[in-house]
């Protein structure tokens, strides 16, 4: 599997005029949320709701801070968790945001492909 980049912008809820430029980020479904820099984030405005312990694929345990933004891809977008990275961590996509874009990866063609959400329930 290649790597497959896109163009991922944060916007502030609060103030929806606020947003980051667009940022190069990996889409990783293996990345539970999407990480983008933490100085991107504050300069629009979006602040942290707290901290997460996150594993990585090393499996040492790293804490960084979280908070929320509307996520814009490849015309998709979506409210989500956001983790404020540093310096040394790269900007992803994850696989809620994904979901939360109604996409599936098709990661031969390094592209999003449409597709139904999925609800639980009898009718």
């Amino acid at each position: 599997m290649s790597k497959f980049m896109v163009n991922l912008t944060a916007i502030n809820p609060k103030e929806k005029h606020r947003c980051t430029p667009p940022i190069e980020a990996m889409v990783d479904t293996g990345s539970t949320v999407s990480w983008l820099p933490k100085k991107a984030l504050l300069d629009i405005g979006i602040t942290s709701e707290g901290k997460k312990r996150f594993a990585m694929a090393n499996k040492q345990i790293i804490e960084r801070d979280i908070g929320y933004a509307i996520l814009t891809a490849e015309g998709y977008s979506t409210i989500d968790e956001v983790v404020f990275a540093e310096n040394s961590d790269m900007s992803l996509l994850g696989v809620r945001t994904l979901e939360g874009f109604s996409v599936m990866v098709d990661n031969i063609g390094h592209r999003f492909v449409a597709t139904t959400s999925l609800a639980c329930g009898a009718l």
